[in-house]
């Protein structure tokens, strides 16, 4: 599934088209099919080069963007929640995906767009990569794995206040049972504050809901739905 039909390169939504026909049965067809092509799609993987350039294991497979580019942290975490969705979290696919997140999370917890060090210099995190991070590794990853994660996402909580931030923070926490106490109203500082910058687009609107409405993270919102 691509994101046009003038670019069929670029099929990081498969995971999400994968979502959306989960459970319907006139689309199970095209939802295997889905699930085939994300399983052999993978990103330009290679022998790390000299640590003190990139820090990360540029061998170990993961899902790009688009096609034949390298494998970043949003497109695998994706990929991961469709496959496990469907039921394929021990797939060696999937396996590889989680060792792949494990490896670009930054020393002192969260992640980036998929980058650690560079030259030797450590990138800062992003809190909307990190939530999606562990979304995807939550049921298949030990705690203890992605604790220094889970710990700089809780202190950047209160901060956030976009919907797609925002959003995903509180899913990717959920995930772990460390939904906050406060979502509504944190939902609600973030929805007011379209009387200044003007009103949020519907998908982000959407994430926000789903946030909300999830108790454990998104494949709790799934479980509802069935």
């Amino acid at each position: 599934m691509s994101i046009s039909l003038s670019h069929p390169e670029a099929s990081w939504p498969t995971p999400l088209a994968i979502f959306a026909w989960e459970g319907i049965p006139q689309y199970q067809e095209a939802q295997s099919r889905a699930v085939d092509y994300l399983i052999g799609f993978t990103g330009r993987h290679f022998p790390t080069p000299d640590p003190s350039i990139i820090g990360h294991d540029t061998a170990i497979l993961g899902w790009p963007w688009i096609a034949d580019t390298h494998s970043w942290v949003v497109p695998t975490a994706l990929a991961l929640l469709a496959l496990k969705e469907v039921g394929l979290s021990t797939h060696p696919r999937a396996i590889a995906g989680q060792q792949m997140l494990i490896n670009r999370q930054l020393t002192d917890g969260g992640w980036n767009f998929g980058s650690t060090t560079v030259f030797r210099r450590e990138l800062h995190p992003l809190p909307e990569c990190s939530a999606i991070a562990l979304q995807a590794l939550a049921g298949t990853t030990p705690i203890r794995e992605i604790k220094r994660s889970l710990d700089y996402l809780s202190h950047e909580l209160p901060h956030l206040r976009t919907p797609i931030s925002l959003g995903w923070a509180l899913l990717g926490l959920g995930a772990w049972g460390l939904k906050p106490a406060n979502t509504k109203e944190l939902a609600r500082s973030s929805l007011q504050l379209q009387g200044r910058y003007g009103p949020y687009p519907l998908p982000s609107l959407a994430l926000l809901l789903c946030a909300v409405k999830a108790s454990h993270g998104l494949h709790s919102l799934f479980r509802s739905f069935s």
